[in-house]
């Protein structure tokens, strides 16, 4: 378990395990501290455990992270959020291009719980400025393209983005940042 009120976040990493492989995303803690430090804190105490993605909309994003998306629970997907004050938005400069975690919320752009989404597009412009991008995926884009291509049905909002298999989140590990780069010589 990594103390998370002693650790700078730009030196931790999570893997999120899904049902179709893990994606390991890094940090802006810079760009957005506090979605950084309560997504962490969610995932270390595993409440990411067990979710599914519930939109997904290839060439846009995928969405994940509410509680109502857990097996048995009873509300409407994509409605569930942790107890509490949402977060104040942290819109920032950083582009919502692939591979990008930023925060979900409703129309008050200080509601963000736990729900997030990962970009598929290679850039959703109409998101900058209007979202919080708090990390993205540094391994495993193959997995998001492999979720992002998954069947999907119309879902209630009357668009074609509800899985029609779960693509379930099993865990998210959170831990030091492990180095990527150039293979030794």
């Amino acid at each position: 378990m990594i103390d998370l009120d002693n650790t700078d976040p730009s030196q931790i990493e999570a893997a999120m395990v899904t049902s179709k492989g893990t994606m390991v995303v890094t940090f802006f803690p810079d760009k957005a501290p506090l979605h950084v430090q309560s997504f962490l804190k969610l995932a270390q105490k595993g409440f990411y455990d067990g979710l599914a993605f519930h939109r997904v909309i290839r060439n846009f994003m995928l969405q994940g992270g509410c509680p109502n998306t857990r097996k048995g629970a009873t509300g409407q997907p994509g409605t569930g959020r942790p107890e509490g004050p949402g977060l104040r938005a942290e819109f920032n400069d950083i582009p919502h291009t692939r591979g990008i975690l930023s925060m979900a919320r409703s129309r008050d752009p200080n509601s963000a719980g736990s729900q997030f989404f990962v970009v598929h597009a290679e850039h959703a412009t109409h998101l900058d400025g209007q979202y919080t991008v708090f990390g993205k995926v540094e391994d495993g884009l193959e997995v998001l393209d492999d979720i992002a291509s998954v069947e999907c049905s119309f879902g209630g909002g009357g668009e074609k983005s509800t899985p029609k298999e779960r693509i379930e989140i099993e865990r998210v590990e959170v831990r030091a940042r492990q180095q990527r780069g150039e293979a030794p010589a």
